[in-house]
């Protein structure tokens, strides 16, 4: 007889569109697997609405109690006073490793396949911000300890993964106190690593990557940077709705599509649920679970393939429509 370990999973709706493409993951994931139980809770306006309060303590108890946690996305508030929960959560649990794959999944576009690695806790998104008068200050943090756990996260990636360049992206060239502890670190932690290294200035970097986006392979950077350039990968592949990503440290790990919560469309059944998908995928792969997380990429694959297309990219297929295809295509490898 076999047994299975129960994986027990948060699962975060979110706002506007979160919970349709949630809802797709969470489908999805029950026909593949029966190994996972899910427990609900909630941040950002939703959870405000309810609570008070954007982030309770109660929810990061629940993120703390179990393997994973599944996120939807959240509405930026106009309250003054907001600080997203999610760079608190990525703060406070110590997520200090944000990956972003950039991976083409339409067959007519160029063929891609990067991932963009920052360093999550720190650099300008540490939010110290002061105004003097008629200027504003914002601290930019950099420490060396940050540094060398996302470099040699990055290193651990690349050789888990088969790839064989790391490129740092900075601006020490003006930034040399900050960026410049960055790259210097990137340097003495590569000098020994049978893996290609180079750096590059970010703003040649969002060039090359427009223009030879397949000379990268694994991006590494600050937090700001990494922020900015996933997006212009997301652009290169399709846009946000391919764009998955995971938020690991050493206890925790939040998974979550790249987009937002597209208050504009919420209700309507035109969000493209790919980005939730692959971002279930990411966890599965987390959890140990690779062939669960490979037949479910698979089967993605194989609808973009046969011309299945969600309205963000010229279809008409929408978001219960591609779930009920992907949840076919998945049953044909069961």
């Amino acid at each position: 007889m076999q047994f299975y370990r129960m994986h027990k999973v948060c699962v975060i709706p979110g706002d506007g569109i979160g919970p349709e493409v949630m809802r797709s993951a969470l489908e999805v994931l029950g026909a593949i697997t029966d190994e996972l139980s899910f427990i609900e809770t909630q941040i950002g306006v939703e959870a405000y609405r309810k609570h008070g309060k954007y982030l309770t303590e109660e929810t990061i108890q629940i993120i703390k109690n179990t393997d994973a946690c599944l996120f939807g996305a959240i509405t930026t508030p106009s309250d003054p006073a907001y600080r997203s929960p999610l760079l608190a959560l990525r703060q406070g649990l110590k997520l200090y490793a944000n990956v972003r794959p950039i991976v083409q999944f339409l067959p007519e576009k160029q063929k891609l396949d990067m991932v963009i690695i920052r360093e999550n806790t720190e650099d300008l998104y540490v939010g110290l911000e002061q105004e003097h008068g008629n200027y504003a200050v914002a601290a930019k943090i950099v420490s060396d300890g940050a540094c060398e756990k996302i470099v040699d996260f990055a290193i651990r990636y690349a050789n888990e993964h088969g790839r064989k360049k790391i490129t740092c992206v900075h601006k020490a060239n003006v930034l040399r106190k900050t960026d410049g502890r960055f790259v210097r670190v990137f340097r003495e932690r590569m000098a020994n690593v049978d893996i290609e290294a180079e750096d590059m200035y970010v703003d040649t970097c969002a060039l090359k990557m427009v223009t030879e986006p397949w000379r990268f392979d694994v991006v590494l950077t600050l937090n700001l940077y990494g922020d900015i350039l996933s997006d212009l990968g997301a652009g290169l592949i399709g846009g946000l709705g391919f764009a998955p990503s995971a938020n690991l440290g050493d206890n925790y790990a939040i998974f979550e599509p790249v987009h937002g919560s597209a208050p504009d469309i919420a209700g309507r059944d035109a969000a493209n649920p790919t980005a939730m998908l692959l971002s279930a995928c990411m966890m599965l792969d987390y959890l140990g679970m690779h062939e669960k997380a490979e037949m479910l990429r698979n089967a993605i694959v194989e609808l973009y393939r046969k011309g299945v297309r969600t309205k963000d990219v010229g279809g008409n297929v929408g978001t219960a429509e591609f779930t009920r295809m992907v949840l076919e295509q998945v049953k044909s490898y069961l």
